[in-house]
């Protein structure tokens, strides 16, 4: 179990590095975007994606259950 969620975490980090890594430029100008929205709106869709992640890993581990 441990090894998969440190292959899963793994990925993760490939995906962000690759992101930052491509889109440099644009993520300034993301930044900049972000600045003007409100902290509100901001925590509002962070816990949508928590809770969403969350159901993913929950109703993976419960279909593929041993």
């Amino acid at each position: 179990m441990i090894k998969l969620i440190l292959i899963g975490l793994g990925f993760v980090f490939i995906f962000e590095g690759l992101i930052y890594f491509i889109f440099s430029n644009r993520i300034k100008n993301m930044l900049e975007i972000i600045k003007d929205i409100k902290s509100e709106k901001i925590r509002f869709f962070s816990s949508f994606f928590i809770i969403l992640g969350l159901c993913l890993i929950y109703f993976t581990l419960k279909t593929y259950e041993n």
